[in-house]
């Protein structure tokens, strides 16, 4: 995926401005039920999201493999589905949305461990000589 790390910085700071948002509303109206919803709007969606899309911009060559990719189509829709599930929860609407958005979160960090293990345990690059210009 071409420029994973912005795709999750930018997810990440839509997820901190919804999360920031719904953080002012609850304080307005001093109605705290969807407390869950917003720390988890800003844990997953604004934490997690911007350090996986920094991990992809300090280490790059995790960032070219399908791992990446796959965990990217996993990540950003379950941060996203993964506070409205628990709103719906919190409402007694269904449980559903929030059991599914956390298995998929559950993979999505998994093939997040298993890109940072691919790179960690990479062979080191090979160092080629090269032939300094005559002075």
């Amino acid at each position: 995926m071409r420029r994973i790390d912005i795709a999750f910085l930018l997810l990440a700071a839509a997820a901190l401005l919804c999360g920031v948002g719904m953080g002012i509303w609850m304080g307005i109206a001093h109605d705290f039920q969807f407390g869950p919803v917003h720390a988890h709007l800003n844990l997953l969606g604004w934490t997690s999201l911007a350090l996986f899309g920094l991990t992809y911009r300090a280490w790059p060559e995790m960032a070219q493999s399908r791992l990446a990719a796959a965990h990217f189509l996993l990540a950003a829709p379950s941060a996203v589905l993964f506070p409205i599930g628990i709103a719906l929860s919190i409402t007694g609407v269904t449980i559903v949305v929030a059991i599914a958005a956390s298995l998929a979160w559950l993979l999505a960090v998994a093939l997040f461990l298993a890109g940072l293990v691919r790179v960690a345990f990479a062979p080191a690059p090979r160092l080629v000589p090269r032939a300094l210009p005559a002075e």
